[in-house]
C-alpha cells in the first residue's frame, strides 16, 4: 500500500543518510529510487562493500580482517639528498631508446577485409 512504500522509501533514505556520515563520498552512495525501483543494484552494491571498507578501517573494528578491500594508507618516504641527485643520473626506458619501434600493423584508416568462407 502507499504507506508502507513511503516507509521503504524513508527507510533507503536514512541509510543514506548514516552512511554519508560514516564517511562515504557522494560517488559511492546510491539514490533512493534506485533500490527502491531495482534500477541500479550495482551502484547499491558498491555503496555496501564500501560501507564495509570504511568500518573495517575504523579502530574498533571487530570483524574478520581482510575480507573488505583495504582502504589506501600514506607511506610516506623521506630520502636524503645523495638519493635524490643519484636517481638524476638514471636515464629510464621511458626516455631513453625508441629501438624496434615501427608502425608495422597500424591500419587506421585502411579497409577491412571481410572474407566469406562457407
Amino acid at each position: 500500500d502507499m504507506f508502507e512504500a513511503s516507509r521503504q522509501r524513508e527507510r533507503i533514505t536514512m541509510f543514506i543518510e548514516w552512511a554519508r556520515k560514516f564517511g562515504l563520498t557522494d560517488a559511492n552512495l546510491f539514490q533512493t529510487e534506485q533500490l527502491y525501483e531495482d534500477t541500479n543494484l550495482t551502484q547499491v552494491i558498491i555503496c555496501l562493500s564500501q560501507v564495509g571498507s570504511q568500518a573495517q578501517a575504523k579502530p574498533n573494528y571487530s570483524g574478520p580482517r581482510g575480507f573488505w578491500a583495504s582502504k589506501a594508507v600514506a607511506n610516506e618516504r623521506q630520502f636524503t639528498e645523495e638519493q635524490l641527485k643519484s636517481g638524476a643520473s638514471v636515464i629510464s626506458l621511458q626516455m631513453g631508446s625508441n629501438k624496434g619501434a615501427n608502425a608495422s600493423g597500424v591500419s587506421f584508416g585502411a579497409r577491412r577485409g571481410i572474407n566469406d568462407s562457407y
